[in-house]
């Protein structure tokens, strides 16, 4: 179901709002910056997003669902890189000053207004089922490691490994590009603890003496991230006795998975007795976040999920762009979870990490 009626504030966020939240993690400017010059942060932002255009062009160049193609995608590359250029001039101009929300918002209207609906559609369609392929192999090596700490910590590498596949960074489109991404590899190869932000040995502790009733996990990327990552977390959740709602865009934004492409994924993960491997998922729940961006501000969601997250004890961002860009100092009336890999060089700095450095941040309720 498509989301409808009016988006609300997520209702697990520590009030008041106002004054306990905002959610571009980064700030692109002070109040004392010249509200009518841009600031050097906004500079280089502006120039990551114009580095992304010649990526995105080609994708909507070969959307083979829209008549005229390569003439629409011109037009976007050439409307979107004018908008960036006036914000440069003036950071004022368009809704501004920026920020990651912005910025990601603009790109997608300019993609919309030319009459792209969805330019990532073919190559997540062929990232879903290559991950399907392999979710059996996957869920079974977790299965095999009899050491609870040790399982946990597999399947949080999953989730890092799964996040690497993201179209919106413009190097890794272009490595994924050259020749995919092996997953198994992906997790041997993350960078070495501890992390930027590494509070996984408390979040184990926890998970040995805690058993969490509901879980909201914002999923992020379509394939390996939500599939091979995330899904089996989730499967580990369901199997301790939690209910998890997986909370997923409402419309197509860069290869992140939507509502209706998650729902069909997990029907075809299930077996004819509607379980995941083993696991019983009738406390599985698949939510419309109300979102249509890479990025989320959680004063604006669906009125579905914020009635399914109201009793959650844990809330679970993943991926750069909901819980390192946005969210990553966003205060819960619950405990909540932070995970995501770094992959642009600016929020490596801004953090004092390396690049695909790995970004692991729980925090308890706060009361």
């Amino acid at each position: 179901m498509e989301s409808s009626g009016e988006l609300v504030p997520f209702p697990l966020l520590t009030t008041p709002i106002e004054s306990n939240y905002r959610a571009c993690t980064i700030p692109y400017r002070f109040p004392s910056d010249n509200p009518k010059k841009p600031t050097p942060t906004e500079l280089s932002w502006i120039n990551l997003f114009m580095n992304s255009i010649p990526s995105f062009r080609k994708r909507a160049e070969s959307d083979d669902t829209v008549p005229d193609a390569p003439m629409r995608a011109e037009k976007f590359a050439q409307r979107y890189a004018a908008i960036l250029e006036d914000i440069k001039k003036d950071p004022e101009s368009h809704g501004g000053p920026p920020d990651c929300i912005l910025l990601c918002r603009l790109r997608e209207q300019v993609l919309r207004e030319v009459g792209f609906r969805d330019i990532f559609k073919k190559v997540k369609d062929e990232e879903n089922a290559k991950a399907i392929s392999l979710f059996k192999e996957v869920v079974c090596l977790n299965d095999a490691i009899e050491d609870e700490a040790k399982r946990v910590e597999n399947l949080i590498r999953g989730i890092f490994a799964g996040n690497i596949f993201d179209l919106g960074s413009a190097k890794l489109a272009e490595l994924f590009s050259e020749d995919g991404m092996s997953f198994l590899a992906s997790c041997q190869n993350l960078v070495p603890r501890p992390w930027v932000i590494d509070d996984l040995d408390i979040f184990i502790t926890k998970w040995s003496k805690k058993t969490w009733k509901k879980a909201v996990i914002f999923v992020d990327n379509s394939g390996a991230d939500v599939i091979l990552g995330i899904l089996p977390f989730a499967r580990e959740l369901l199997r301790h006795g939690a209910q998890v709602v997986l909370a997923a865009n409402d419309l197509p934004s860069i290869n992140d998975v939507t509502y209706p492409e998650l729902v069909e994924i997990i029907s075809k993960l299930k077996d004819e007795h509607g379980k995941l491997i083993g696991v019983d998922t009738s406390n599985l729940l698949v939510a419309n976040s109300g979102n249509d961006l890479p990025v989320i501000d959680l004063t604006m969601v669906s009125q579905e999920l914020a009635y399914l997250a109201s009793d959650a004890d844990l809330i679970i961002l993943e991926g750069m762009g909901r819980g390192i860009e946005t969210n990553l100092y966003a205060q819960f009336k619950c405990d909540s979870l932070k995970i995501g890999m770094v992959k642009h060089p600016e929020v490596a700095q801004f953090l004092g990490g390396r690049l695909y450095d790995c970004v692991f941040k729980f925090n308890e309720a706060s009361s």
